[in-house]
């Protein structure tokens, strides 16, 4: 067999075993992210939407819809990996892989698309769901489709950073918690960062959260608080950076090779 094609047959089995994980267990997987998306729609886009109206010309409904699919695929992509490579370091399967001829390029990208698939699915089903609430008029296909698979591209690496460090299960859900989470509610998912005065404004633009959502409320509605070419070209940038990182921690075994 040409290595190509060890390549190509590692790739689809790490692929084929992540969405088969996450499929098999939907209940706590894909159930879950729409139950809690349903209740943000309920609560914060008919009661609270009724009484504060537009927001930033559209109506406020529509307006938080892009930033709760966004605020579902980054979550979602993040936990998936995260949870799985961890799960297979804690069950040593990962040194198989790391003996075995895999290129470490090979492992990343596996992981990484699995976490993607989850991260669109979910994002998939929000949107379903979203459309019984309100009626979304798609201003930009394209920017939507690439803001979506860009930002659960650089989560899903930021997952499986996380599950390399990690030394327990504890340890995994301490940057969701404490970072992603925060960062999510702070990243105009829910305001106009234009309401702000200008020094939080200025501070809001330190969260890479903000472009994404912003981003991808541009594909869905036209509207954004910030530059849609800046906002791409540092996903693509942190993809880059976080990409090489990881590489560089396969190869060296870091929380691998025990």
């Amino acid at each position: 067999m040409s290595p190509m094609r060890v390549q190509w047959v590692a790739f689809q089995t790490i692929v084929t075993k992540e969405i088969r994980r996450f499929m098999r267990i939907w209940q706590q997987t894909l159930l879950p992210p729409a139950i809690t998306m349903s209740l943000y729609f309920i609560i914060f886009g008919n009661l609270i939407g009724s009484r504060i109206g537009e927001m930033g010309g559209v109506d406020y409904m529509a307006y938080i819809v892009p930033g709760l699919i966004m605020m579902s695929v980054i979550t979602n992509a993040y936990g998936n990996v995260s949870s799985s490579f961890f799960s297979n370091k804690f069950q040593r399967s990962v040194e198989e892989m790391m003996v075995a001829p895999v290129h470490p390029a090979t492992i990343l990208i596996g992981y990484v698309t699995g976490g993607v698939a989850r991260g669109v699915a979910v994002g998939v089903i929000v949107t379903l769901l979203s459309l019984y609430f309100t009626d979304l008029q798609v201003h930009n296909v394209g920017v939507m489709v690439a803001v979506i698979l860009l930002s659960a591209i650089l989560f899903s690496i930021g997952g499986f950073i996380n599950a390399v460090f990690a030394t327990k299960f504890d340890d995994i859900a301490i940057i969701p918690t404490f970072v992603i989470t925060p960062l999510t509610y702070l990243g105009g998912v829910f305001y106009s960062i234009s309401l702000l005065p200008e020094f939080w404004q200025d501070v809001s633009k330190l969260n890479p959260i903000l472009y994404m959502v912003n981003t991808f409320r541009y594909g869905v509605l036209g509207v954004s608080d910030i530059s849609i070419v800046f906002a791409f070209s540092m996903l693509i940038f942190f993809i880059l950076l976080l990409g090489g990182y990881s590489l560089w921690l396969l190869n060296r075994g870091t929380g691998m090779r025990q």
